[in-house]
């Protein structure tokens, strides 16, 4: 049973390297990654404003810190968390992945991402990710947490419609 770690994207800066929450998302993968031996690392992310798709530059930043491209399994379809839920779950069930999943992302978003996977069908856990957006100030921080209290009820809603379809 071969852990999965899904990599939720986030944004790329304009020369196409990655954002600090987009690199911090992915050492948190890798940190946990090591631990667990030889995980299955989905980075998810659709191309952007800027440069290649969130999932490419991940993807980048993962063999940059010494995993093996066979452990990586891009995912460039999603637009957003929902999206980006879906592909991974069906990714995954293509696979036959019966090993635990994890979810890497940002605190804030964590509880969504989390809450969207199980309704999904798919027992995620939370990747540790640690520290804080450093550089953000506390209004910033602030307008991260506040935007997923609407967001945290509409893709859950999104999330049980689209279950429950799939079952009819």
């Amino acid at each position: 049973m071969k852990p999965a770690i899904i990599i939720f994207g986030a944004a790329v800066r304009p020369d196409g390297s990655a954002s600090p929450t987009l690199r911090r998302r992915v050492e948190a993968a890798a940190r946990l990654g090591a631990r667990l031996g030889a995980p299955l690392y989905v980075p998810t992310g659709a191309k952007g404003r800027f440069g290649a798709a969130e999932s490419a530059v991940m993807a980048a930043l993962l063999h940059e810190l010494g995993v093996p491209p066979e452990q990586i399994r891009e995912e460039p379809t999603g637009t957003d968390t929902l999206s980006s839920a879906r592909a991974c779950v069906a990714l995954l069930r293509s696979l036959g992945q019966s090993g635990p999943v994890y979810a890497a992302t940002s605190r804030f978003h964590l509880p969504r991402c989390l809450l969207v996977l199980r309704l999904l069908g798919l027992p995620a856990r939370p990747v540790p990710i640690g520290g804080s957006a450093r550089g953000a100030g506390w209004t910033q921080r602030w307008y991260w947490r506040l935007r997923e209290v609407p967001a945290i009820p509409y893709d859950a809603s999104l999330a049980l419609w689209h279950r429950l379809r799939r079952r009819s």
